[in-house]
């Protein structure tokens, strides 16, 4: 990425809170986030000049019907789809916009019901043997067959990560199972494939999650509390390559992860706080590994250690993570950006990681492409 790039802050974040599918129209569900981000960012809706939505299962062309509740002032809005990293794909625009110089104030908003769920191999036309009968459960259930037999790690280890997260989507008020659990409960049947159980698997619903970035500039002239401004080190995207036999999400994460940390110019050592892809629980272990937070095999042991606990080592979804927190595809990666912004200013309650100054969001997304963003709380301007 280009180093002529001006920095960029986020200024203000807002949640609807994630939920069961319901009655509520989208429109709702993302004008409250979009007010929250407003409000929190102490700026005007007339003040924006451009706006990035990501979605992927709500419907085409939702962003004027959804803007209009906000007032018609003309600016240019785009959609974006990227499967589970819509959120973040939109967010990274947002983030480019500003930093190319375009405009000043961007706001990237994530917004998503489950109505319109499809997968693209049927559209491109593709068959195989395997066809629909692999669902995404049966493939990480696999995946953590094959974790556990190259690295020793046991099912109740794997388990844990939803104990974990779980324990923090308790202290969380926007998140969809807001109740810490047990490893029984966690383990408790029926499995749904392998060893991956009801609670080891991410629940979809709907929700929203807005974030809103600016240029100094825009924090000067528009009276902006530099105090709460958390800067955009780095926005890195990639798509996979061939990978031969290897996991190629984990050696996805691994590319995409080092660029963005190559760009912000800081280690992953540095990094306190990671929002990551947990859509099932072998999953944070074995990206925690591909970024090289911990030795290959270690991630169980860490993780029994309280290394990846809010006040351990590095806090791993602080907000629940999409286990716990949800995954409303469009919103979740929208929502990282809004857990990590919240976290470095030190406004997190219950949940705060002590002295947070490094945060790292990641997602993948079916097809495979891989989002990472590396934010900071700068105290020198």
């Amino acid at each position: 990425m280009s180093t002529d790039l001006r920095p960029v802050w986020v200024i203000g974040v807002g949640l609807h809170p994630y939920r069961k599918a319901g009655r509520t129209p989208y429109p709702e569900l993302g004008v409250t986030a979009v007010r929250a981000a407003l409000a929190d960012a102490g700026l005007r809706w007339d003040q924006v000049d451009t706006a990035y939505t990501g979605t992927a299962t709500t419907s085409m062309a939702l962003s004027r019907l959804m803007y209009r509740h906000l007032g018609a002032t003309g600016i240019p809005m785009v959609q974006v789809e990227n499967a589970s990293a819509s959120g973040s794909s939109a967010f990274r625009q947002a983030y480019l916009d500003v930093a190319a110089g375009l405009h000043d104030v961007a706001i990237a908003v994530g917004v998503d019901k489950p109505l319109n769920l499809t997968m693209p191999a049927r559209a491109a036309g593709l068959e195989d043997l395997v066809g629909n009968r692999l669902l995404p459960v049966s493939h990480f259930a696999l995946l953590a067959s094959r974790y556990m037999h190259e690295t020793g790690a046991t099912p109740e280890q794997i388990a844990r990560v939803a104990v974990k997260n779980s324990r923090n989507a308790a202290l969380n008020p926007n998140a969809q199972r807001p109740r810490a659990r047990t490893l029984e409960e966690v383990l408790a049947p029926p499995a749904l494939s392998g060893v991956l159980t009801r609670l080891q698997c991410c629940p979809i619903g709907e929700g929203a999650a807005a974030a809103i970035v600016v240029s100094e500039r825009a924090i000067t002239d528009l009276g902006l509390d530099r105090g709460r401004a958390v800067r955009v080190r780095s926005s890195a995207l990639r798509s996979e390559t061939y990978y031969g036999t290897e996991n190629f999400d984990a050696a996805l994460t691994a590319e995409t992860t080092a660029e963005a940390l190559r760009a912000a110019c800081v280690s992953i050592d540095d990094v306190d706080l990671i929002e990551l892809h947990d859509a099932f629980t072998v999953e944070e272990l074995v990206y925690l590994e591909a970024m090289q937070v911990c030795e290959p095999g270690r991630a169980a042991a860490a993780l029994a250690r309280g290394d990846f606990d809010i006040g351990g080592k590095v806090a791993v979804n602080t907000s629940g993570g999409l286990l716990s927190m949800g995954h409303p595809i469009g919103p979740t990666g929208v929502g990282q950006i809004a857990e990590l912004a919240v976290q470095l200013r030190g406004e997190a309650g219950p949940r705060q990681h002590p002295d947070a100054r490094i945060g790292l969001a990641h997602m993948v997304g079916i097809g495979a492409v891989c989002a990472v963003h590396v934010l900071a709380r700068e105290e020198e301007w």
